[in-house]
């Protein structure tokens, strides 16, 4: 098995940045997912973050966890547990506008620190989404206008923490999907693992590496690119030992942009390879999706396909 791509960006300003750029390449074609070091977000900055999101955890919503979700999954457990995740967990939306405000239990310094690395992310999606465009052969900020609907894109994120699980074989951490959106940037546990994609069949593990950001690509991103960069099944496997921290950002398109493969992708495909993917709104894939994130995405496409040409 090949090894887990890790992209250090500082190489893309020097003589090595054609290379470094066909590894983002074969990572997106091949992966659908990828860790960046050296992205611009300063590494004491990101210690300041897990810092205070494991104190937040600790203090407003362990307790929490372990009288709701751990009671209710560990009751009389036979079986497998397939109707529920092993996690605690809370949204934080930034575009279209920010509800950080409307968020109990967040100390004033928790909410400065969430809103600043917001904003960096939000500029690491964009760069990043610049160098998708720079290996597709598409105009600078494509993708960006792509996500566009009239409030721009919509920008939230999803702070989860594993808390350790007695029984891991019995109940995923997160189980099995495919993400709905564009571009994810995950910044995990540095110690605790537990990340895994699939890939040519077998479950790979996404390995923690401290001050990394983990980055895959949603179901938007292989619709607009034709299926040339790939979203992939992934999941988190609960651990026995330690709690992880998992804070995942998602940079997707505004609710009323609409979203369809690239044309100029679409001239160099044969004929068969044209239809694959369907024209829609973004917010009418989310209301599917709601329904069906744990079945696989090809159906998803299908029915999209199906209200397109009724």
């Amino acid at each position: 098995m090949a090894k887990f791509p890790v992209i250090n960006m500082e190489k893309l300003n020097g003589e090595e940045r054609a290379a470094t750029m066909e590894l983002i390449k074969d990572a997106c074609e091949n992966w659908g997912f990828f860790e960046v070091l050296n992205h611009g977000i300063p590494y004491d900055f990101m210690d300041k973050i897990e810092t205070l999101t494991k104190e937040h955890y600790k203090k407003c919503m362990e307790q929490r966890f372990k009288e709701l979700v751990a009671s209710k999954a560990l009751e009389g457990l036979q079986a497998e547990v397939t109707d529920m995740d092993w996690e605690s967990t809370f949204y934080l939306r930034h575009l279209p506008e920010s509800n950080m405000a409307e968020i109990p239990d967040l100390t004033d310094e928790y909410r400065k620190v969430m809103k600043e690395f917001a904003l960096k992310l939000e500029k690491l999606a964009e760069e990043l989404l610049d160098l998708f465009c720079e290996n597709l052969g598409l105009e600078k900020g494509y993708l960006k206008k792509a996500f566009y609907g009239a409030k721009g894109p919509t920008f939230g994120t999803k702070v989860s923490n594993y808390p350790p699980c007695p029984t891991p074989d019995k109940i995923k951490g997160l189980r099995a999907h495919t993400d709905a959106g564009g571009i994810i940037l995950l910044f995990q546990d540095p110690q605790v693992g537990g990340l895994q994609l699939l890939k040519d069949g077998e479950w790979v593990n996404v390995p923690p590496l401290r001050h990394s950001i983990v980055i895959n690509l949603g179901d938007q991103l292989e619709v607009i690119t034709n299926g040339q960069y790939k979203s992939v099944e992934h999941r988190v496997i609960a651990q026995t030992d330690g709690a992880r921290m998992s804070i995942a950002s998602f940079y997707n398109p505004g609710s009323d942009a609409v979203i369809y493969p690239v044309p100029a992708l679409l001239e160099k495909e044969e004929e068969e390879k044209k239809g694959l993917y369907p024209k829609f709104v973004f917010e009418d894939y989310m209301k599917l999706y709601a329904l069906l994130k744990f079945q696989a995405k090809e159906p998803r496409f299908e029915a999209m396909k199906a209200i397109a040409t009724a």
